[in-house]
C-alpha cells in the first residue's frame, strides 16, 4: 500500500482523495475499513446520537432501545460500518468529505486481523516487554506488515483463526502493548491525523499479516470462566434454561448483546422467558454488560412475532 503523505495536499479534497485511494487499496486485500477524523475516531456520527444522550452508557441505541450495530441501515455505527467492497467505501468516505484517515476493522474475514500495538508513550520498553514474553512462552513474531505510528510506535498485523475472537485489550499482556481484536480497528498507513501520518515500516509494505502464533493466541485470549448456572434457573426453566443461560455466559466482548438476543428469542419461544428473565440478566451481567442494557436487549426479543418458529425449524 502506498504511504505518501497527505498533508503535502493543501487542498482538503486533495486529501480526502488520497486517503480513500489508501482505504480502496486496503479494500482490494480483503480489509473492511471506515473513515476516520484527524483525530482517529470515526468520521461519521452516530445517527443516534440523541437517543445516546438520553441512554447515557450503552452506546449507540436504535429507536428500540436496543444498542444498534448498524441494523437501521445508516452510517454512524463506527467499526459496524466497516466494508471491503468499493461501492460501501465509496458511499462511506461520500457521506464524510472531511476523512483523512481510514480504520482497518479487525477480526473480520477474510483475515481476522489482530492488531498488536507497541505504545512509546509508557514508561515501559514496549518492544523488549513483547521480546521478553516471546523468549517466556517460546514464539517468534513471523514476518508481517509494520506501520510506524506518528509518536514512533508500532503496529504489527497479524491473522487469527476462524473461530477465535480476540478481545481488545489495553496494557493486559504487558505494560505498553495494546490489543486490537473483534470490535476494534487499527488506523491505516497512509491516514493523516493531527499528530501525522501512519506509514508502514520500510521493508514490510509488500507483505501480507502472517498468523500469529499459537503461544501468542494463548495469551490474548481471556481465562476461561465456568460459571454455573443459578440453581433456582434448573428448577424454573429445566435444562433448556440451562443451556441458554450458558450461551449468554460464554459471550466474549463484541458478542455478548448477539448471545443474549438469541437466547432471549429462544427462550420466549420455549415459553420459559417471564420465568428466565431475572437470570439471563445475570448472566449477562457476569459478561459485561449492565443490568439496563441487558433488560433492554430481552424486552426486544420479548417483542419479537413467535409465529414461525425457532431458526431451522419446520
Amino acid at each position: 500500500m502506498a504511504t505518501t503523505d497527505p498533508h503535502r495536499y493543501r487542498h482538503p479534497r486533495q486529501a480526502t482523495a488520497l486517503t480513500l485511494a489508501h482505504a480502496l487499496s486496503a479494500a482490494e486485500h480483503g480489509l473492511s475499513v471506515i473513515p476516520l477524523s484527524r483525530t482517529k475516531l470515526p468520521a461519521l456520527r452516530s445517527p443516534h446520537h440523541d437517543d445516546d444522550r438520553k441512554r447515557a452508557g450503552l452506546g449507540p441505541v436504535g429507536p428500540a432501545g436496543v444498542p444498534c450495530h448498524g441494523e437501521c441501515g445508516r452510517f454512524g455505527h463506527g467499526v459496524y460500518d466497516a466494508s471491503a467492497d468499493p461501492a460501501r467505501v465509496r458511499e462511506l468516505f461520500a457521506a464524510a468529505p472531511w476523512a483523512t484517515g481510514y480504520g482497518i476493522a479487525c477480526g473480520l474475514p477474510p483475515h481476522h486481523l489482530i492488531g498488536v500495538d507497541l505504545d512509546t508513550k509508557s514508561d515501559t520498553d514496549s518492544t523488549a516487554a513483547l521480546r521478553e514474553l516471546a523468549l517466556r512462552h517460546h514464539f517468534t513474531i513471523p514476518p508481517t506488515i509494520v506501520v510506524r505510528t506518528p509518536s514512533g510506535g508500532r503496529h504489527l498485523w497479524l491473522t487469527g483463526p476462524p473461530d477465535v475472537i480476540v478481545p481488545n485489550s489495553a496494557g493486559r499482556l504487558a505494560p505498553g502493548i495494546d490489543i486490537r481484536g473483534a470490535g476494534g480497528y487499527l488506523v491505516g498507513p497512509g491516514s493523516h491525523t493531527t499528530h501525522g501520518t501512519y506509514a508502514t515500516t520500510p521493508g514490510t509494505a509488500h507483505l501480507t499479516p502472517a498468523p500469529c502464533p499459537h503461544a501468542l493466541l494463548r495469551l490474548l485470549l481471556p481465562p476461561h470462566r465456568p460459571y454455573p448456572a443459578p440453581r433456582d434457573a434448573t428448577r424454573a426453566a429445566g435444562a433448556r434454561g440451562r443451556g441458554l443461560l450458558q450461551f449468554v455466559l460464554a459471550a466474549h466482548e463484541g458478542q455478548r448483546n448477539t448471545r443474549l438476543f438469541w437466547a432471549a428469542c429462544r427462550a420466549y419461544e420455549a415459553g420459559i422467558g417471564p420465568e428466565l428473565t431475572e437470570h439471563l440478566i445475570e448472566a449477562a451481567t457476569r459478561t459485561g454488560l449492565t443490568a439496563q442494557e441487558a433488560r433492554a436487549t430481552i424486552t426486544s426479543a420479548a417483542r419479537m412475532p413467535r409465529d414461525h418458529g425457532a431458526p431451522g425449524t419446520t
